[in-house]
């Protein structure tokens, strides 16, 4: 295996959610808007009253083998086998994959030291039920109450991202304040418009203000990982007769080129931040973006530079001086590290390996073999330090 003579910082590994990690607390009133049956012996889903295919198994009694889709995401796909045939034949579930003991010891195993650990199905919720503000709270307080539990908040190797949802901002606020009484560092918010009364609205709004001021003042990571964003509309705009719900897992080639589940909805997410002015009034206030890749980088920033000289007062600060400043970006395996390195900085950086899932690594420390144009200092950054100091609380 291969290793490094410094402590790793893996900002994105996960969890397959069992039942109990959102039913064990979450109060009888909201049951009806998220269960687990049976359809032909299979397990499904039913959020909000209808049944769900966003995850075929959302069980997860058994998982495509982490990392069978490396070849796949890497375009080394000579035969054409469709997505699902890179997958293999299903694994069972391992305890690692939902226990944070046997977690810390895969930890071990890979020679990892510490790891933001991120949800997988929670990731459906707010697409599906988002203006039902209630029940996404409910949701959402019993699965870190469940993590809590199982895994426990900064425990100094485990850092679960705690997931809140910013439909209701009182009660975004109480959660915020659960997660930080429990030890969390790290929240999870989803990359998307926040669903309001009359349709999406910017979180980079002043009435979020208490929001962005509380994480700024407790020092808090908010990160943002790929989800259920919504965008899955505009393929259906350019699909006359497609319908149905967000599938992550089935690819299209259009789809793919769209982008719409990747580079779309972060830039549009994190230019909210820029231009409606989060980092201007919250200047303590990190960001980081994960399993976004970077492909979308180069030209956000071009967009950022250009709005500026048209539009300087339109900002308060160099649009682009402040992305970088503010935000930290973990690109794909198969992105050039090395061209984020040369946008960013190598301290904007972060190594995630998405472990466990398929489209992940199966041994985290094999990115080194992709960042090996990078200095010993650049690949010590991204691999180890830049995390660090996050989950410290120490950034500049």
């Amino acid at each position: 295996m291969t290793t490094a003579a410094y402590p790793i910082y893996d900002a994105d590994q996960h969890y397959y959610e069992t039942p109990d990690a959102f039913l064990r607390h979450l109060p009888k009133e909201f049951r009806k808007e998220f269960q687990y049956v049976t359809v032909n012996g299979r397990t499904k889903l039913a959020i909000g009253g209808m049944l769900s295919d966003y995850i075929p198994n959302p069980g997860f009694e058994v998982v495509a083998a982490p990392g069978s889709h490396e070849n796949w995401y890497r375009g080394e796909n000579p035969q054409g086998l469709s997505f699902r045939e890179f997958g293999g034949k299903p694994v069972p579930s391992a305890a690692a994959f939902h226990e944070g003991k046997a977690h810390l010891q895969e930890l071990d195993r890979q020679g990892v030291q510490a790891a933001i650990v991120l949800p997988t199905l929670a990731s459906v919720i707010e697409g599906h039920i988002g203006h039902k503000t209630d029940a996404v709270a409910a949701l959402f307080h019993s699965l870190n109450q469940w993590v809590a539990d199982e895994y426990g908040f900064g425990n100094g190797r485990q850092f679960p991202a705690a997931a809140i949802n910013l439909s209701n901002l009182d009660n975004a606020l109480r959660e915020l304040d659960f997660v930080m009484k429990a030890g969390a560092r790290v929240v999870l918010v989803r990359p998307a418009p926040v669903p309001g009364p009359h349709g999406g609205r910017s979180f980079g709004f002043a009435e979020f203000d208490p929001f962005w001021a509380r994480v700024a003042e407790g020092k808090i990571l908010v990160v943002m990982h790929t989800s259920d964003t919504g965008y899955d509309q505009i393929y259906r705009w350019w699909t006359e007769g497609a319908a149905g719900e967000y599938r992550p897992f089935e690819k299209d080639a259009f789809k793919e080129v769209l982008d719409i589940a990747l580079g779309r909805p972060i830039q549009d997410a994190l230019s909210a931040l820029i231009c409606h002015g989060v980092f201007d009034r919250h200047p303590g206030v990190r960001v980081a973006s994960l399993e976004n890749g970077s492909a979308w980088l180069a030209p956000l920033l071009g967009r950022l530079e250009s709005t500026f000289h048209k539009m300087p007062k339109a900002f308060r600060q160099d649009p682009v001086e402040a992305f970088r400043r503010h935000i930290y970006i973990a690109p794909f395996y198969e992105d050039s590290v090395r061209k984020v390195v040369d946008l960013m900085g190598a301290d904007r950086v972060l190594f995630g390996s998405d472990w466990p899932h398929p489209e992940g690594l199966a041994n985290p420390m094999d990115f080194l073999k992709d960042i090996a144009d990078l200095s010993a200092q650049e690949q010590q950054q991204v691999m180890s330090s830049n995390l660090k100091n996050l989950l410290d609380g120490r950034w500049n």
